[in-house]
């Protein structure tokens, strides 16, 4: 797929945005990210059910879900109490360089998919202004990536994503559906075992 072409307006994708040596700097610069600030279980609101795919944070505020409190974000880690980790240079200069946005992002969501973990169609709305886009990082094995448009009975558009790939949801296409609907174990040697990081850079207030 050719980046842009048939995209929704705000939508980018960038394709082999990070080499190989990018990326292995990227996720050593992840792991000492999750030795400060380990990856943890996220639960769904109300039900408790637990969520696929494992998760940590870094920068000034981090997302996180639970039963009691919900989808929300907060300075701390859930289970250590600490303050999260800064945002790894590489990412800061990638921000700067997509997102067309003047302030700094403030949170980046680390997910971490085993080969069996799914991420169901949803929108990222927890930020209090949407007027920063999200920018997304692919690391590890490919996935089958699903966009949809800013309702969720919108018809949805299926692709492969690949370790290094970008992509960023802005303008008109900031609050579109997408999900993640399966792992391709084996397709990147990447991470020392099969599985994906997806990295999504967030500005949470105005």
């Amino acid at each position: 797929m050719t980046a842009g072409r048939g995209l929704a307006p705000g939508l980018r994708y960038l394709p082999d945005h990070f080499d190989r040596t990018a990326q292995e700097a990227l996720v050593a610069a992840i792991r000492q990210v999750v030795a400060e600030a380990p990856l943890f279980v996220p639960r769904m609101p109300k039900t408790g059910k637990p969520m696929s795919v494992r998760m940590t944070n870094c920068g000034s505020l981090g997302w996180v879900t639970d039963r009691e409190r919900g989808y929300r974000y907060q300075s701390t880690h859930p289970e250590t109490g600490r303050p999260w980790p800064a945002i790894p240079d590489m990412l800061l200069a990638l921000w700067n360089e997509v997102s067309g946005f003047s302030g700094p992002p403030e949170a980046c969501l680390v997910n971490f998919y085993d080969p069996d973990a799914k991420m169901g169609l949803h929108q990222d709305r927890d930020e209090s202004d949407f007027s920063a886009p999200v920018v997304s990082v692919s690391l590890g094995d490919e996935c089958l990536f699903r966009v949809g448009g800013v309702s969720r009975s919108d018809p949805t558009r299926s692709f492969r994503l690949s370790s290094g790939d970008v992509f960023v949801f802005g303008g008109e296409s900031r609050l579109i559906f997408h999900g993640v609907d399966r792992i391709y174990p084996g397709t990147s040697t990447l991470l020392k075992k099969d599985g994906r990081i997806n990295l999504t850079l967030r500005r949470v207030n105005p």
